[in-house]
């Protein structure tokens, strides 16, 4: 097929930008056509062509579309609460996520009933993203196989224990775990032998270490047996001690055979400044920034739901109604890397990719996500220095514009008005 034709894809060359690739800001352009970030060698050598579409960035950081692990909820929708309308609530969050340069995300349910779980289950399907919202990339279910002595938030009445079923029994339980992507559990529940994880492991789902009475032998049994994530850490597990670190000691450990991950709450609330450095510079390729954001995200203070719970907004901070326990948070994604930035004084590049690359090797899509390598997703971020958003595309096209922003008038320009035009030779 000649270029040109209809049904021929547009290509696109965005220039005078910063892109974040293999470690580094480099100064060069990004050639995206179908979706995918190309090679230009092809272009220039092979087909000869130049863009159908040119888009200066004014300089802006190109970084891949953030990732979202743990995200409850947020622009008054909770996903744990009311299934009838879980449906349209996930829309409404997959939306409303777009402005903070969030491309792709896991909804995570907290500890509810069986019946919950498993009309929840049905709902949250694998989604592709574009214009109506970022990609589902399966649930996240934290709980109810956790520990009631590390609750946090979550209702203890509603917690469980794992029989000698394992994973039949958690596979039972939830319904379904064909859209799930990530299990929260307690690792001393799994048994002696942690055949339960194992068991999940092999169907291709993430086993994350949270709300967890554990100490580091257990955490090293449960991480030898295939689990690879923390989740929140810090937060509902035993405090670091120099005699057991408990499930912090895994970020330095010689016995986990592969690299863990931990999931980092960056709002300033969840996790000290000297606590968010301390775990940076001990393991930084681990980092995973995770909101763990509520139906209060987007919203003014006062009362908001999670799952069976009620939650008070107060200056920044979720709470239980009527205590300090924390519950979870109502930062964005885009805010917890600005704050992350600050707090452990690591370098943009650093607290981007805790955003991008790393939650893409925790799912093991760092192939397609988190990585504006070529034959990746064109899911892309637009950030000046301040790492404020000026614009997300999906696919490589444009799905929100920040308004007075450095690039808004040219993208509506460029994607709205120019058609497609017949083969430019470039010489």
């Amino acid at each position: 097929m000649k270029r040109g034709c209809e049904l021929e894809p547009k290509l696109y060359q965005f220039r005078n930008c910063r892109l974040l690739r293999d470690g580094e800001l480099i100064k060069d352009d990004l050639w995206v056509r179908a979706g995918k970030i190309i090679n230009p060698r092809k272009v220039f050598w092979e087909e000869q062509v130049r863009a159908d579409v040119q888009i200066d960035c004014n300089n802006l950081i190109i970084s891949p579309g953030f990732i979202d692990l743990q995200i409850n909820g947020g622009f008054g929708v909770d996903f744990s609460s009311d299934p009838d309308k879980l449906e349209e609530g996930l829309k409404t969050v997959a939306k409303g996520l777009l402005q903070h340069g969030v491309t792709s995300y896991c909804p995570t349910i907290v500890t509810s009933s069986q019946e919950s779980y498993s009309e929840i289950s049905k709902k949250i399907k694998r989604t592709p993203g574009g214009v109506d919202g970022a990609e589902i990339l399966g649930s996240h279910l934290e709980g109810p196989f956790i520990n009631p002595a590390m609750k946090g938030a979550h209702k203890e009445h509603l917690m469980r224990q794992i029989s000698t079923k394992g994973a039949q029994e958690i596979e039972e339980f939830y319904g379904s775990l064909d859209h799930v992507s990530i299990i929260t559990l307690a690792p001393e529940l799994a048994g002696e032998n942690m055949e339960a994880i194992r068991q999940l492991v092999k169907r291709n789902i993430v086993v994350s270490i949270g709300h967890s009475a554990a100490n580091l032998s257990i955490a090293e049994k449960a991480a030898a047996n295939g689990a690879t994530f923390i989740t929140h850490l810090f937060n509902a597990m035993l405090p670091f001690h120099h005699r057991d670190p408990g499930i912090v000691g895994l970020l330095t450990d010689n016995e986990t055979p592969k690299p863990i991950f931990y999931g980092l709450i960056a709002d300033g609330i969840h996790t000290h400044p000297t606590a968010t450095r301390i775990a940076h510079r001990s393991h930084p390729r681990g980092l995973v920034l995770v909101t763990d954001a509520i139906a209060a995200l987007g919203l003014p203070p006062g009362l908001h739901k999670l799952g069976p719970m009620q939650v008070e907004i107060n200056h920044e901070k979720a709470t239980l109604l009527g205590t300090n326990t924390l519950a979870g948070s109502i930062a964005s994604m885009d805010v917890c890397i600005q704050r992350f930035k600050k707090m452990s004084g690591c370098t943009t590049v650093e607290a981007l990719e805790g955003a991008t690359l790393h939650p893409a090797q925790v799912l093991r899509i760092e192939h397609k996500k988190g990585t504006l390598n070529y034959e990746s997703d064109a899911d892309l971020v637009f950030l000046d220095d301040d790492l404020n958003v000026h614009a997300t595309c999906i696919a490589g096209e444009p799905v929100w514009l920040k308004k007075g922003g450095l690039v808004t008038g040219v993208m509506q320009l460029n994607y709205s008005m120019i058609p497609n035009k017949s083969t430019k030779h470039m010489r």
